[in-house]
């Protein structure tokens, strides 16, 4: 971690921070198809698929193409929800985040800093459903930056401003499909409250489910 530097968000920093939030993302892509592969409906639709064209056509060929089809719409379907997700993201904050983050003494922008080169990032902003907590936002780490304890030093570094600043806690929302997100913030001290599915037509089909955690800061122990 020596040569890590964290250090708050300045302007030549923003295609970076795109860059590392988009590839972050689409980094799920994969997981989260298996995640819809897993769904009942998913494999009732398959199934039902395959056999009445079997039953029909007498033929393997047809309802193996058709269900070859249908993965390969699924497929679309799930990087198109997180083309989606990246796109609304960059027109609500990550293109401004200046003036998002930095313009008000309640939320700030940081990055991770190796040898020149953003590596991570992590913000922080009041939550509109619970003012005596700030959430915790847009965490990612370069994958070849991974490992490091960076993304602790990035929790550590919102958990110690929300404290300064007198708030109760620190909030942060996670997807189902986001494993080594979940292990680290519950290393970290922070516990699963709630579970909830995306409102979105293809997040409610595929089942997919975003968790919130909350870390008290009362009982925040720091851990390594």
């Amino acid at each position: 971690m020596a040569s890590i530097q964290i250090r708050k968000y300045q302007d030549d920093d923003d295609e970076a921070v795109k860059e590392i939030f988009t590839l972050g993302m689409s980094e799920h892509v994969p997981s989260s198809f298996m995640h819809l592969l897993k769904q009942p409906l998913t494999q009732m639709v398959l199934m039902c698929t395959f056999c009445a064209l079997l039953t029909s056509s007498k033929s393997f060929l047809l309802p193996i193409l058709a269900v070859t089809l249908l993965l390969a719409g699924a497929r679309q379907s799930v990087v198109y929800m997180f083309n989606s997700y990246i796109d609304t993201s960059l027109k609500k904050d990550l293109n401004s985040i200046s003036e998002t983050y930095l313009n008000h003494k309640d939320s700030c922008f940081w990055v991770a800093e190796s040898d020149g080169r953003v590596v991570g990032t992590v913000a922080c902003l009041p939550n509109e459903n619970a003012p005596q907590c700030l959430e915790l936002k847009r965490m990612s780490v370069r994958r070849s930056h991974r490992g490091m304890g960076i993304a602790k030093a990035l929790c550590r570094t919102v958990a110690d401003f929300t404290r300064d600043r007198g708030y109760a806690a620190v909030l942060l929302y996670t997807s189902v499909v986001q494993t080594d997100a979940q292990k680290l913030y519950e290393h970290m001290g922070y516990e699963k409250i709630r579970e909830f599915v995306v409102p979105e037509l293809v997040a409610k089909v595929t089942n997919f489910t975003l968790f919130e955690y909350r870390l008290d800061l009362q009982r925040d122990d720091k851990r390594d």
